[in-house]
């Protein structure tokens, strides 16, 4: 590992910590505006578009119907002025084509200000609002009234039966119409009843762990679990039988965690963030039973600011308090009563970074604290907190105290970002220099060099001995109890720096690395990973066609297939660019994967090596989708192409065949049709095309004739058989993504919310209802079912965190007897309040 990258292990907590709020606030505002100006730029550029499309049938449908009938033609003139001066009316100040959405998109994240979300989405909901955002209007669209007209020239009286057949539902998004033609086989859309799947999911593993920013949150109990979380989820995972229990009370990720001296109860803190709403959620604390998962208190809601940073138990009276710091600018320290969960004592900390806080072993009256530039010793006595400052004297101030512990002897030895650890004992006042009745110090009796880089963290074992974990030198070192070097190991290098140090049994270690890892191992032995995780946001999830396997990639650079069957990484290699989406070929050989910089690969499963390199265009890629039968790939990228390529070769050999043209902004979401001859996309501006690939990557201007096109896959966010995912009050970008499963019974549903949907399907009215699961601490960014529908996989944002669900089944029946409950016979079922329809004849 380079020097460079060291350094940022070294100080990635610490630079976080003090990252300014004001900066973020105002580029997340930034972005909102621009995101909105953009937005109506597109929303331009595609109604002089359809414009010219309407153009330039016009003229062909006026020679068809002169033909036939010059009263119909009377009748399409009228139409055609009509629709033609309102559209030209509504874009008279017109932009150019060539416009489109930029290429990022705003994300709510749960982590990020709850004062910049609640003002975005307040301006947000305001503009829906006024717009009307969400109402649906059922009518036939220009093109269908046309088709009417041509049909029904000589036969008056079938105008009604070709009229239901042309319906179509105009869904708004952000005041922007995005028209949905009914399937034939739909005869009453309003009688289609809409129900919660009968299929429902269990948590059933959690791939990661957070050791990049989080400082203390690896603890073993006498279970033989080992505690630690990842997002809104507290694992316990058995060491030996390699099984996990989750612990899901909390609303937001968990930042702290704490053992009671008791070894059953836990206590963990979680941040504050936002709801859907942009509404601040309050952060607390859970004190809870390990061996029974059930919540025994819940200290502190409504009292802390921003999210818990650090939590402890008092151990000298059983662990009758609880000590808790926020994350507020004062980072306040709070004692709290666990039996009662009533507060104690509170004081303002410092305005700097706090990294760790604990009780003395042997006396509950005193607390330290560390963190930037500062070690503080509290005095609790009578219900206040009083500090003294650890004094530094001759020897250099750290720019950081990352960590402490209490010795056998009742010092305190801490870590820093020097190296170092210094033993602090205390001394008397000095009245030479204070005068007469100068209270005791604390102060450093002794500096023992340690590390190259910081000292991350300090463990104390049984009779004595210390360990040390180091940043830049990856090392951990044995102590005798005077702090004499006794053993030495250096982790692998791909697993960063050691964050922290959890003892099995004197002789065996967990170790939490920077790079979210947890190895298990010995000195003599060495040390192999039991937990792996992305340790950036990731967007790409593929699974494998036959195998219970599925494919990962995210900002981190890193390609992952992991194995859903065993819980574990397979294998795992590194890109020079980051990867946004991936695909399957249909034969399970070869997975191709998209980049950043338009770039895209084809890595061979067996051998994990590049068999084919392509680049188009110079913007990121959004999608890659393989036709059913593996003829084909389409690349979608954010240039707002499709390139579609053939396939030959078992997937590794590529030629270009075509490009598909005609979205104004980048490309979202497609699918292939079941025989592999079209392609449904979305775009950033809520655009629904249809493309004939065989025909020559042909634009369909007819959309109506797609209507009844089976797909073999469905990921597109916007289509009529999932029109009911979206809710009320729903922007564009609030659903990342959806999948249909294989036995086409359920649709899962990827939302910027922190949370995982699944709705039956099809879905084509608002408001349906749905089954809503927690455990994201982020957007959620993609999910798919394995080959079989027997789990689904999510992976999130910012928590780099991957769930996998256990699909439960319930009941019978399927899609066809769904959408057969819209025939004239089913039972009429109110009209969703939040929705208008019209009957346009």
């Amino acid at each position: 590992m380079d020097g460079s990258t060291n350094s940022l292990d070294d100080v990635s907590a610490d630079s976080s910590a003090e990252f300014p709020d004001r900066v973020s606030m105002m580029e997340g505002r930034l972005q909102a505006q621009e995101d909105e100006i953009t937005l109506l730029k597109s929303s331009l550029a595609d109604a002089l578009r359809r414009l010219r499309v309407h153009d330039q049938l016009i003229p062909l449908l006026k020679q068809q119907l002169i033909a036939v009938n010059p009263a119909a033609a009377r009748v399409l003139n009228q139409v055609c002025s009509e629709g033609c001066s309102r559209g030209r009316k509504q874009s008279s100040s017109s932009a150019p084509d060539e416009l489109r959405h930029p290429n990022t998109r705003v994300r709510r994240n749960s982590e990020k200000l709850a004062k910049e979300t609640q003002e975005k989405t307040k301006k947000r909901l305001d503009k829906k609002a006024a717009s009307s955002a969400n109402l649906l209007t059922r009518s036939p669209s220009l093109e269908s009234r046309a088709k009417d007209l041509v049909s029904t020239a000589g036969s008056p009286g079938s105008r009604r039966a070709t009229y239901s057949q042309g319906q179509s539902i105009k869904m708004f998004i952000r005041g922007r119409p995005i028209t949905m033609y009914i399937p034939s086989n739909i005869q009453n859309y309003e009688d289609l009843k809409m129900e919660p799947p009968a299929e429902k999911l269990e948590l059933d593993w959690v791939y990661g762990y957070r050791g990049r920013d989080c400082r203390a949150n690896l603890y073993l109990l006498p279970s033989g679990e080992a505690v630690y979380f990842i997002a809104c989820v507290v694992v316990l995972y058995h060491v030996n039988s390699r099984t996990q229990r989750h612990y899901r009370k909390h609303t937001d990720c968990v930042r702290c965690l704490t053992i009671h001296p008791d070894k059953v109860r836990v206590a963990s803190g979680q941040t504050a963030g936002v709801d859907k709403d942009g509404k601040p959620l309050q952060p607390f604390v859970h004190i809870w039973d390990s061996s029974t998962l059930v919540t025994l208190q819940q200290i502190g809601l409504g009292t802390f600011e921003r999210g818990v940073g650090s939590v402890a138990f008092s151990t000298a009276d059983c662990g009758a308090y609880l000590c808790v710091i926020d994350d507020s600018n004062e980072h306040m320290l709070s004692v709290w009563d666990c039996a009662k969960g009533t507060k104690h004592a509170e004081v303002k900390s410092t305005n700097e970074a706090v990294f760790a806080v604990e009780f003395n072993p042997s006396d509950s009256g005193i607390i330290i604290t560390c963190g930037k530039s500062h070690v503080h010793f509290w005095t609790l006595s009578a219900g206040s907190l009083t500090k003294k400052q650890g004094i530094f004297g001759k020897y250099k101030k750290p720019k950081f105290i990352q960590c402490f512990v209490f010795s056998l002897t009742g010092d305190v030895l801490t870590g820093d970002s020097d190296g170092n650890i210094l033993t602090w004992g205390k001394s008397p006042g000095d009245v030479k220099t204070l005068g007469k009745g100068a209270k005791e110090t604390f102060q450093i009796m002794r500096q023992t060099q340690a590390h190259e880089g910081s000292v991350f963290t300090l463990c104390m074992l049984q009779g004595g001995a210390v360990l040390s974990g180091g940043g830049k030198d990856r090392k951990i070192i044995r102590w005798s109890a005077d702090l004499a070097p006794e053993r030495e190991c250096e982790i692998p290098e791909m697993f960063g720096a050691v964050r922290t140090l959890a003892d099995i049994d004197g002789e065996e270690l967990l170790v939490g690395t920077t790079r979210n890892a947890i190895l298990r191992g010995t000195f003599s032995d060495g040390f192999v990973a039991i937990v792996q995780g992305h340790m950036d946001e990731m967007w790409g999830l593929a699974t494998h066609p036959s195998q219970n396997t599925f494919f990962t990639c995210g900002h981190d650079k890193q390609v992952c297939l992991w194995n859903t069957e065993e819980h574990k990484l397979d294998w795992c290699t590194t890109l020079e660019e980051y990867g946004l989406c991936a695909d399957f070929c249909p034969n399970g050989a070869v997975v191709s994967v998209g980049l950043s910089t338009g770039r895209w690969l084809v890595l061979d499963m067996q051998t994990r090596e590049v068999v084919s390199d392509f680049t188009d265009g110079n913007e990121q890629l959004s999608v890659m989708r393989y036709s059913p039968d593996g003829s084909f790939l389409a690349v979608g990228s954010h240039d707002n192409f499709i390139y579609i390529y053939t396939v030959a070769e078992s997937g590794r050999r590529y030629t270009r065949y075509g490009k598909c043209n005609g979205h104004s902004s980048f490309i979202t979401h497609l699918d292939w049709s079941k025989d592999g001859k079209y392609i449904m996309s979305n775009s950033g501006d809520y655009e629904i095309l249809y493309w004939e690939v065989a025909g020559g990557c042909k634009l369909l201007r007819n959309r109506f004739e797609s209507k009844d096109r089976e797909w073999a896959s469905y990921t597109c966010v916007l289509g009529f058989h999932v029109m009911g995912v979206w809710l009320e009050g729903s922007d564009g970008t609030d659903i990342n993504a959806l999948c249909r499963s294989h036995s086409e019974r359920v649709v899962a549903v990827a939302d910027d919310f922190c949370k995982v949907h699944l709705f039956q399907y099809p879905c084509p009215k608002l408001k349906a209802p749905s089954h809503r699961y927690e455990g994201h601490g982020s957007h959620v960014t993609n999910v798919r079912f394995t080959h079989c529908d027997r789990h689904l996989l999510s992976i999130g944002g910012k928590d780099t965190c991957i769930l996998q669900w256990r699909v439960t089944r319930a009941g019978t029946g399927d899609s066809s007897e769904r959408l057969a409950s819209a025939q004239a016979s089913a039972p009429a079922s109110a009209p969703a309040s939040s929705s208008s329809y019209e009957s346009g004849s």
